[in-house]
C-alpha cells in the first residue's frame, strides 16, 4: 500500500512539475493571442477611424471587436456557406447595437398602392437582370448611424424609374425624406416606411437632388427653399403581392424595387461576398432595394440588392440572396413587402 501510495504521490508530484513547466508557456501563448487581438484592434480603428470616449470604452470595444472577429474566423474555416464573413466596419459593435443604428424599417399596414400590381399578367422576363448596367442604378451611399434605410430604399427607387422614363440619371435627396417627411411611420432616423416615403414625393410634387439637399445622417429641420426644388416626381406607387418570389421577379425584371428584409441575423452584419443563404427569419427590419437578380455557374439563383451601408460592406455595397427557396416569404423576408414608384 505504501508502494502505492508513492507511486500516486509521484505521479502527482510529476503531474504538478508538468503543470508548472507547461503554465508559463499557456499563459504566455494567451497573453500573445490577447496582444495580437489588440494589434489587430489598433490597426482596424486606424483603417475605419474610430475614437472612443475613454479607456474603459476602449477596453469594451475591444472584448467586443474580439469576439465578432473569433466569430468570422470560426464561420470562415468552416467554410460550410456558398459566402464569406469579413471584418468590416461593423466589428467593434454588438448585433443589437449594429440593428438598432443601421436598420430602421417599421413594418406597415395595407394603404392605397396594395390593390394594383402592374405587371401581373407578365409571362416572360430575362434570364438575369442588373439595372447597374443599364444606368438605372446611382452609386452606394451611407446611411451613417442613423436608420434611415426606408429613405434609401425610396431614393434608390425613385432615381430607377426617373433614369427609366427620362434616359437621366440623378442622384435625390434622402436628406429631405429624413428631414420633411415626418408623420405616420416615417421619423427620420428612427425609421420609417418606403411607401411613406412615396405618398411624400407624390403629395410634395417631386423631390430635389442630393447635392442640393445633401445627407447629413442625423434629423434636422426642413429646409423649404431647398425642399421646394423639385426635381424628380412620380405619380404613383403599387405594392408587389406578398409572400410571391414570382411575382417580385416580374416587378424587378422591370425597375428597381423597394424591398424589407429581416437582416437581423449575425452573419449578416459581417457579409462580405458570395450568395448569402443565412439563418435569418421573417421580422422585417431594413429596407433595401432589389436591383436585379441572376444565377450563379453552380445554378443557385439570387437576388442583387443594393444597401446603403458604404462600399465597404459586402460586395462594394451589394448583397447577393439566395433566390427561389422554399419558404414562400423569400430568404429574409424579401417577398414578404415590396414596392415601387410608378412615373
Amino acid at each position: 500500500m505504501a508502494s502505492i501510495a508513492r507511486k500516486q504521490l509521484c505521479a502527482s508530484g510529476l503531474f504538478l512539475v508538468v503543470l508548472a513547466v507547461l503554465a508559463p508557456g499557456v499563459m504566455s501563448r494567451k497573453l500573445q493571442e490577447a496582444s495580437t487581438m489588440a494589434e489587430r484592434h489598433e490597426q482596424w480603428m486606424a483603417q475605419y477611424g474610430r475614437v472612443y470616449k475613454d479607456d474603459a470604452e476602449r477596453q469594451r470595444r475591444l472584448e467586443i471587436f474580439s469576439r465578432n472577429v473569433d466569430f468570422i474566423e470560426s464561420f470562415n474555416a468552416a467554410g460550410e456557406k456558398p459566402y464569406v464573413l469579413g471584418v468590416n466596419a461593423f466589428a467593434d459593435l454588438t448585433p443589437e447595437e449594429f440593428r438598432a443604428s443601421r436598420n430602421g424599417y417599421r413594418r406597415r399596414v395595407a394603404r392605397s398602392g396594395e390593390g394594383s400590381f402592374r405587371y401581373e399578367n407578365v409571362t416572360a422576363v430575362p434570364k438575369s437582370m442588373d439595372w447597374r448596367k443599364k444606368g438605372a442604378v446611382t452609386p452606394v451611399k451611407d446611411q451613417g448611424q442613423c436608420g434611415s434605410c426606408w429613405a434609401f430604399s425610396a431614393i434608390a427607387a425613385t432615381e430607377g424609374i426617373n433614369q427609366l422614363t427620362t434616359g437621366k440619371l440623378t442622384s435625390l435627396s434622402e436628406q429631405e425624406l429624413v428631414d420633411c417627411d415626418i408623420k405616420g411611420e416615417d421619423q427620420g432616423c428612427e425609421g420609417g416606411l418606403m411607401e411613406d416615403a412615396f405618398e411624400f414625393i407624390i403629395h410634395n410634387k417631386g423631390i430635389t437632388t442630393e447635392a442640393n439637399y445633401p445627407y447629413a445622417g442625423s434629423d434636422g429641420t426642413c429646409n423649404s427653399a431647398k425642399e421646394a426644388s423639385h426635381v424628380v416626381k412620380i405619380k404613383g406607387y403599387e405594392s408587389v403581392p406578398a409572400n410571391s418570389e414570382a411575382a417580385l421577379l416580374k416587378a424587378v425584371a422591370n425597375q428597381p424595387v423597394s424591398v424589407s428584409i429581416d437582416a437581423g441575423d449575425g452573419s449578416f452584419q459581417f457579409y462580405s461576398g458570395g450568395v448569402f443563404t443565412g439563418s435569418c427569419g421573417t421580422m422585417l427590419d431594413h429596407g433595401v432595394t432589389a436591383v436585379g437578380y441572376d444565377t450563379t455557374e453552380d445554378g443557385m439563383k439570387y437576388w442583387l440588392v443594393k444597401n446603403s451601408w458604404g462600399t465597404s460592406w459586402g460586395e462594394e455595397g451589394y448583397v447577393r440572396m439566395q433566390r427561389d427557396i422554399d419558404a414562400k416569404e423569400g430568404l429574409c423576408g424579401i417577398a414578404m413587402d415590396s414596392s415601387y414608384p410608378t412615373a
